[in-house]
């Protein structure tokens, strides 16, 4: 298993107890949505390493806890923290036509309802508070786009393209 085959889910953030537990930061929308996880791949010096679940408890504010499996004291658990958790490509949740995985909509082409195609996602800034659409117009220049409820209309993966509704005026900012 290789990262390309991979998402990042999230990072061993701490330790949770003196018994091998550790608290994960989960970087997804709905952390309950993976508390049947039975194994995770963590990225130690560069490979991707398996880990099996023995239990999980869903916290809040995007964190969960877990006890692996053969992980049973403070020292094997301390081995793990701030490393990188991966799940393969195949456990990634199904979304509705107007919802989208950060990593997913690199390089697709965005269209807004009122300017039409605009340029192509080039980045995703995932900020808590205010999260980013990065696009680069057809002539180079960034688009900045808040992601809000509602401005994202639908997401067409076959052709790849991003349909939005952003404010008026917004994009006209840019161009």
């Amino acid at each position: 298993m290789t990262i390309k085959d991979c998402f990042f889910l999230g990072t061993v953030a701490k330790l949770h107890g003196f018994k091998g537990e550790v608290s994960l930061f989960l970087d997804v929308s709905n952390p309950s949505d993976y508390q049947q996880l039975t194994s995770v791949f963590i990225e130690i010096d560069g490979a991707l390493i398996p880990f099996f679940i023995e239990h999980v408890k869903v916290k809040n504010k995007g964190f969960i806890t877990v006890k692996f499996q053969d992980i049973d004291n403070e020292s094997s658990a301390r081995a793990l923290l701030k490393k990188s958790l991966y799940l393969p490509l195949d456990k990634l949740i199904e979304l509705d036509e107007a919802s989208f995985y950060d990593h997913e909509v690199l390089g697709y082409s965005v269209t807004d309802a009122r300017v039409g195609e605009i340029g192509i996602v080039s980045n995703v800034v995932d900020i808590k508070s205010n999260p980013l659409l990065v696009v680069t117009s057809n002539d180079k220049k960034e688009i900045l786009i808040p992601i809000f409820e509602g401005l994202v209309k639908k997401v067409n993966r076959k052709s790849k393209n991003l349909f939005i509704e952003a404010p008026e005026g917004l994009i006209e900012l840019y161009l």
